[in-house]
């Protein structure tokens, strides 16, 4: 009898944070890139609200150097659940001259996208923006609160985050203001992965290992493709890789992986001895590289 029902505590208290969201704000979205967090995230809201719709859009900042099959994705799984998607795209803001493509070895668009958040946020006057992000990723996110207020210009102060205690989340904000909301801050990497393998949650193809075009540099596998640069003596070379997490093509890793479905990637995490952010190449640009995103209106 006991096999019947297993609660899972993190579950219920992310679907309680998703309702005190829905009850607490006019005008929520769900960030979302395509990637494992923001799915569960999806999958999650489904729960809080069944029978119901979602009742808020999802926003996708798009690069324009996003994996093809996370776009592909994004659009089955929109049009499988009948959901909004508002895509708004870090091209147009170069157009307008807001920011300035980056050039040579390591140019990203991953910093750009903040603009384009900001910009859309300001566009759809959203006042709550949910968010994947995890306090086991990386230190800056350890020390998000799960409600992180952000300021009219939509920055982020690590030294003025609100006490929660318990399970009492202050969503009271002052004009022009916003709130960040991380419903899985509490979730670790394993637990997701065992969740999606427990929910049977489809998600894009490259989480699990397939043949690419690689190359070799700092020690990281980073995707052969128009938009990574490569110098000559770069070889390109075909292996058999998986992604941990998804960013774009320019700021995501590949790792060397055998694992081809859920009970593999599981058995992988379990046995992983570094973090998955360690395959960003994004965070290798200082030591603060993620807090100095998020202190002007990174995710």
């Amino acid at each position: 009898m006991s096999n019947l029902f297993i609660p899972n505590p993190k579950e219920a208290e992310s679907i309680h944070i998703l309702r005190e969201v829905a009850a607490q704000f006019e005008r929520p979205v769900l960030l979302f890139s395509g990637g494992k967090d923001s799915i569960t995230l999806v999958r999650l809201a489904q729960k809080a609200f069944f029978p119901a719709k979602i009742p808020f859009p999802l926003l996708h900042v798009d690069t324009g150097h996003n994996f093809p099959e996370t776009i592909e994705f994004r659009d089955w799984l929109v049009n499988e659940l009948g959901l909004e998607l508002i895509v708004r795209k870090v091209q147009d803001s170069i157009d307008q001259g807001k920011v300035r493509e980056e050039r040579g070895r390591y140019a990203s668009r991953n910093t750009l996208q903040t603009t384009t958040l900001l910009d859309a946020i300001e566009e759809f006057k959203f006042d709550a923006c949910i968010g994947g992000a995890r306090r086991d990723e990386e230190k800056a996110r350890a020390k998000e609160r799960v409600f992180s207020v952000r300021d009219d210009f939509g920055q982020w102060d690590e030294k003025n985050q609100r006490p929660e205690l318990f399970d009492m989340l202050n969503g009271k904000i002052h004009v022009g203001q916003n709130v960040r909301v991380f419903p899985i801050s509490n979730w670790t990497e394993l637990d997701v992965w065992e969740y999606i393998r427990t929910e049977n949650i489809a998600i894009p193809s490259i989480y699990f290992a397939h043949k690419r075009e690689v190359f070799f540099r700092d020690g990281l596998i980073w995707t052969a493709n128009e938009h990574v640069f490569r110098e000559a003596h770069e070889e390109v070379v075909e292996r058999m890789v998986r992604f941990r997490t998804v960013g774009d093509m320019t700021c995501t890793a590949a790792v060397l992986s055998e694992a081809t479905s859920l009970d593999d990637v599981v058995s992988e995490i379990r046995e992983s001895t570094t973090s998955e952010r360690g395959a960003r190449i994004d965070d290798k640009r200082s030591e603060a590289a993620m807090e100095t995103r998020k202190k002007v209106g990174y995710f």
